[in-house]
């Protein structure tokens, strides 16, 4: 004789979201709005972090448009520390040529990377790369033609063009300059040169914009105007299969593939907490990272930011929380970027405690001692950033940065001591980097063209130590 299963629900339930009321099995209209509105807020939460590498972008883009008034075939330069005092954990060393083209209103690009010493890439929307270019790309730093080719778009017949296929219609393109030499950098930026390929023939020169002291963000947006960015997203680009059924769950929060968005007072107040409640996990997940392998010297707190795989995706998944730790904080991710040959590429450890395991703080003065001899090709160096915005700390100096290309003092064993804090040292500023008391800041050890000392841990760096 088959048992009879007894009733889940024969009366009131006490759960962590409350008491839900049921009659017979039956909800009530009480319990039904609460599971309801806890159903639509929880896949609201789960979207926000599902969305965040995408509304970087969008955001970003809209900002190149709105802001800098840059078109699909401009490209803007991000040079001083003004330029750059809005861009997610930006490199203060190099200069930035980034674009946002469209290929929706344009057509198949042609995009000219001229030979020299570069480190670019050109990202799908989810900012995954699809090529690098320049010296990790297939060019090699000798230049050449990438045709940047949208979905359903045909494939132009280029001769000795590199075809890239982009899986999105809005794409972003753009690269470090790594030389140091202005001659060679001024030629660098007249040789980057995108435009549609119908216009071969006879193309419109590039115009390169610069911020020019503008205000601008390049932190996601928050509360709906996150979401107008991801209805944004939705409407104008080809829905992938791994993204159905997120989309499908967003339906009764207003977000509906081809339809205006206009949520109601109740969905408004749902989309809006959630921004809250998931910024809040992307933090957690990218400052207390919990995957295994992301500490990179055992009993020290450096980590590495970019733990994440160029594609976002490993065997069994598509890496979920890797990618929101990093583009929490950070924008772009290429190939270059998470190569493990030595000599190529960057590699980028977070550090956010002290020594004594205290998180960093603008109120206090830290050191750090960069032992001699740091394992790069090209250079190195320490940024801070201010750890609510993810950019650079907006101080007085303008300074967010020391590397191994500024005039640094050296101490007699070839080590360098990085003073971080409100105030300068006694020694003097050349070491200093500054902060602002009442924030907390973190901070990234950028390794260009890692050796092998850095990936055997022959070479480590110790953890900051703060100065009382």
């Amino acid at each position: 004789m088959t048992a009879i299963p007894q009733p889940l629900f024969p009366g009131p339930v006490d759960t962590r979201i409350g008491r839900l009321e049921f009659s017979q099995g039956y909800p009530t209209p009480e319990t039904t709005a609460r599971l309801f509105d806890e159903l639509d807020f929880q896949r609201a939460v789960q979207g926000y972090l599902w969305a965040i590498p995408l509304v970087g972008f969008a955001h970003w883009q809209r900002e190149h448009e709105t802001v800098f008034g840059a078109g699909d075939c401009d490209i803007v330069q991000y040079s001083s520390f003004a330029d750059k005092l809005g861009l997610l954990t930006a490199n203060g060393t190099t200069p930035y040529i980034v674009g946002f083209p469209n290929l929706a209103r344009t057509g198949p690009l042609s995009l000219e990377v001229p030979a020299g010493p570069t480190a670019g890439a050109v990202l799908d929307f989810w900012q995954r790369p699809i090529t690098d270019t320049g010296l990790t790309g297939p060019d090699g730093g000798a230049g050449g033609r990438y045709l940047l080719v949208g979905p359903g778009q045909e494939v132009p017949d280029v001769p000795g063009a590199i075809v890239v296929q982009t899986p999105t219609l809005s794409v972003m393109h753009g690269t470090r300059m790594l030389t140091t030499d202005q001659d060679e950098a001024a030629r660098t930026l007249a040789g980057y040169r995108v435009y549609p390929v119908s216009t071969m023939a006879a193309p419109t020169p590039t115009r390169v914009v610069r911020p020019d002291g503008r205000e601008w963000s390049g932190t996601q947006p928050r509360g709906i105007a996150y979401w107008e960015a991801v209805d944004r997203f939705i409407d104008a680009e080809p829905v992938h299969e791994r993204d159905r059924i997120t989309i499908a769950s967003l339906e009764y929060l207003g977000i509906v593939k081809g339809a205006p968005f206009a949520p109601d007072e109740r969905q408004r107040r749902i989309l809006e907490d959630a921004t809250v409640v998931g910024e809040a996990m992307a933090r957690v997940i990218g400052y207390e990272p919990r995957f295994a392998g992301a500490t990179v010297y055992p009993g020290r707190d450096w980590k590495l930011a970019l733990f994440l795989d160029a594609d976002q995706e490993v065997e069994d998944h598509t890496q979920l929380d890797e990618r929101t730790a990093w583009f929490y904080e950070a924008v772009t991710a290429s190939k270059g970027m998470t190569t493990h040959t030595p000599g190529e590429g960057q590699v980028y450890l977070h550090v956010g405690r002290d020594s004594s395991g205290t998180w960093l703080s603008g109120d206090n003065r830290y050191e750090l001692v960069v032992p001699a001899n740091v394992p790069v090709k090209q250079f190195w160096s320490l940024t801070a950033y201010d750890n609510d915005t993810r950019c650079f700390i907006d101080n007085p100096m303008g300074r967010a940065d020391r590397s191994s290309r500024h005039p640094l003092d050296i101490n007699p064993d070839g080590s360098v001591t990085l003073h971080i804090g409100p105030t300068p040292p006694p020694a003097g500023d050349a070491n200093w980097i500054p902060t602002v008391p009442g924030r907390g800041w973190f901070a990234y050890f950028r390794f260009y063209a890692p050796t092998e000392a850095y990936f055997d841990r022959s070479w480590q760096l110790p953890d900051l130590v703060r100065i009382d």
